[in-house]
């Protein structure tokens, strides 16, 4: 799915704003909203609404939007688009149904010029956040005496509403539907392919390709080209061409859009992560789409702000935890040479996990027979490929974090789909899981499958707390039985961290306290650096983030190397120190 842009064929609307709010579970779309509650779009409700009956609101609740559409744009193609909206929607035009769509993160859309009516038109839609054991993320949903609840099978907050900007663009009745670029680097040139589809009626269609200086590197009708001298897209040096893709009829162009895409190479080979040819080392985090007011909601200054602090700690990377991220940090990404693992938000597939903090049933049982998750995997694996195909910033495909892969069932549920992601990339970047501490090399049942084995260790945390030397001698037994278990594959670390309350402060090792933290991950960083296999460090997590309550969460999540208003905590200043002298490339050389 191609992102909206203005062009000399196209224009874009934006309805972000302010929208008529309800919590009514059965409104008729038919009528106008009824309400004088409001809420901002893009922005998580929960967050604005304040009050326990919104912040907490299990099921639907309703926005509403009046919009205009200019007279002159009529006789265009007009596409009513939303970014995400969390976790199932459907949409209504004038009180017609236009669209539905399940799943929270990625974008959908659908033409709407047989809905409108002359002057003021009315957009409303039903935003439903219950998650249940079909759906991805997975929540262990119930219904007693007229009282919902959802509890989500995982740590961090349910967030839910319009999370991403609305739109409407237009094209011509003719116009480019979708874009597939891939490409292949010979020596100093590269040789790069097209693969467009067009809708309506058409003689051909033009590329014409840029360089960052505008100048034209090269003008076809054919559906691959030699771009020569070839600018590679780096880490932390991005290089981006553009390509204009002209449909054109009787000699004129019809429509016409414009894709930037990165050139580079992407390997796993003799136990390294190869980027351009050359040993690449991760550094960076897990994140969240997560801030005060906004909660998920897109927040474009934020996503320039925590990109400039990364980059302040000399990291490199981090990954899309534990979902797909707005279309407009991923493009940021690209543009900045930010590298990013992209995340499925297929986290929960185990059943009973931590019951006791979150509400599941008491009642352990195999996850593969009471999940029912494959339909909705399949689904947002499609579409997140789809969507993210052409980014030169997304070097890994992750397909879930912490599943129950040691359980019977795992293989059969996981190797279809990790077969999918890759006959779905065409560009065939690398694909991994993310693995739970009860994953390990002696029952895993998916490791064999991933290019990347990808852990979420905690030794020191949940294991060995406040026992630093167990906590090295543990981790150190773990790596050398993935290093026997599975002696061509590379390991990377995509979680590892401390609670740590900003101004906690102790002379020992007391967990939750700054110093703690410090050598939490010194302690991490020693093992890391004795193995060669061990390609990346991702630590959990960039900032400090919102979860359900629970009594092991002190408003929230405080793992953050930055507290939740990005303020540095006494790591940050450790990590920077040990970061930059890392460098990107080469760092553990064979």
């Amino acid at each position: 799915m191609l992102y909206p842009i203005s062009t000399q064929t196209r224009t874009v609307m934006d309805l972000s704003g302010i929208w008529k709010f309800s919590l009514t579970e059965n409104h008729d779309p038919r009528t106008p909203l009824s309400s004088e509650e409001v809420m901002a779009v893009p922005g998580s409700y929960n967050e604005q609404g304040v009050l326990r009956r919104i912040r907490n609101h299990v099921g639907s609740v309703w926005y509403e939007k009046e919009f205009e559409v200019l007279h002159a744009l009529q006789k265009e193609r007009l596409v009513l688009r939303f970014g995400s909206a969390t976790h199932q929607a459907k949409v209504y035009v004038n009180g017609q149904l236009v669209m539905e769509h399940k799943g929270g993160f990625m974008p959908f859309e659908a033409e709407i010029n047989d809905f409108l009516q002359p002057g003021k038109n009315r957009v409303t839609v039903e935003v439903n956040n219950i998650l249940d054991y079909t759906t991805l993320p997975v929540g262990n949903y119930s219904e007693k005496d007229g009282v919902k609840k959802n509890a989500p099978n995982f740590d961090f907050f349910n967030y839910a509403g319009i999370h991403r900007p609305v739109k409407i663009y237009t094209t011509p009745k003719s116009y480019v539907e979708d874009i597939t670029i891939t490409y292949e680097v010979k020596g100093e040139n590269a040789q790069v392919h097209f693969k467009e589809t067009v809708q309506g009626d058409h003689d051909r269609v033009r590329f014409v390709v840029r360089d960052e200086e505008g100048a034209v590197v090269c003008d076809t009708y054919e559906k691959s080209a030699v771009i020569s001298e070839v600018k590679l897209w780096n880490p932390l040096a991005a290089y981006l061409y553009e390509v204009e893709i002209h449909v054109e009829k009787n000699g004129e162009t019809v429509d016409l859009y414009r894709e930037s895409f990165g050139i580079r190479t992407v390997e796993v080979k003799d136990n390294q992560f190869l980027i351009n040819g050359k040993p690449f080392y991760f550094k960076g985090f897990g994140k969240h789409e997560d801030f005060f007011v906004n909660g998920r909601g897109l927040n474009e200054a934020l996503n320039v702000t925590d990109l400039n602090l990364m980059k302040w700690l000399g990291a490199n990377s981090f990954r899309t935890a534990h979902y797909p991220y707005s279309e407009e940090m991923m493009r940021l990404c690209d543009r900045q040479g930010i590298v990013v693992i992209d995340e499925t938000p297929a986290v929960g597939i185990m059943h009973g996990f931590n019951f006791a903090l979150f509400g599941g049933d008491g009642e352990k049982k195999n996850t593969y027979e009471v999940m029912d998750t494959r339909e909705a995997h399949e689904q947002v694996l499609r579409e997140l490929i789809a969507r993210d195909k052409n980014l030169a910033c997304v070097v890994m495909w992750s397909v879930a974090n912490e599943a129950a892969t040691q359980e019977e069932g795992a293989d059969a549920y996981f190797a279809p789909l990790i077969q999918l992601t890759r006959d779905l990339d065409p560009q065939k970047r690398p694909v991994t899981m993310v693995l739970i501490m009860m994953s390990m090399p002696h029952n895993d049942l998916v490791s064999k499958y991933l290019d990347v084995i990808c852990l979420n260790r905690y030794y020191g945390w949940y294991i060995n707390t406040g026992e630093l030397e167990e906590a090295k001698s543990a981790l150190r037994k773990e790596l050398s039985d993935w290093k026997t278990a599975y002696p061509d594959t590379p390991v990377m670390f995509t979680e590892y961290g401390a609670d740590t309350v900003a101004g906690f402060h102790a002379v020992d090792d007391i967990p939750f306290t700054e110093e703690y933290q410090v050598r939490y991950l010194q302690a991490n960083h020693e093992v890391f650096d004795e193995f060669d296999h061990v390609i990346g460090e991702q630590m959990w997590n960039f900032a400090d983030f919102e979860t359900s309550v629970g009594i092991i969460r002190v408003q929230g999540n405080k793992k953050g190397l930055f507290t939740r208003q990005r303020q540095p905590k006494m790591a940050a200043h450790t990590v920077r120190e040990r970061w930059m002298k890392i460098p990107d490339f080469e760092y553990k050389k064979r």
